[in-house]
This record gives C-alpha cells, sequence and structure tokens, in this order.
C-alpha cells in the first residue's frame, strides 16, 4: 500500500501555529487536518490550503 502525499506542503508545519495557544501543530493525515492538542481543536485543511480559522474548526473528542 502506497502513501499518498499530503495535499499541502509539510514545511508549513513550521511555521504554522495554533491561532489561540500559539502552540505548535501536528499533521493527520488521514483527517487531512492541523490538530492542536492545547486547544483541543482540529484545523482542516482545504484544496491545500489550512483553515486556521477557530471558527471553523472541529473541537476533538
Amino acid at each position: 500500500m502506497t502513501e499518498t502525499q499530503p495535499d499541502f506542503d509539510r514545511r508549513m508545519l513550521e511555521a504554522l501555529v495554533c491561532p489561540q495557544t500559539h502552540a505548535t501543530l501536528e499533521y493527520d493525515a488521514e483527517r487531512q487536518e492541523l490538530v492542536s492538542r492545547g486547544a483541543g481543536l482540529a484545523f482542516p485543511i482545504r484544496n491545500g490550503i489550512p483553515v486556521m480559522l477557530v471558527d471553523e474548526a472541529r473541537t476533538l473528542d
């Protein structure tokens, strides 16, 4: 099974931080999200672009 390439450039993770906590983010390739454990939020990646708006984020379970 071959792994698909991410829809966005992973190097962006070095520059992006959570807009609420300013902490680093984790990339969830399966869900195409950037996860902020500290804030309990997952920010969607749409068409290869991370949507870093708290109002658009999913609350983690």
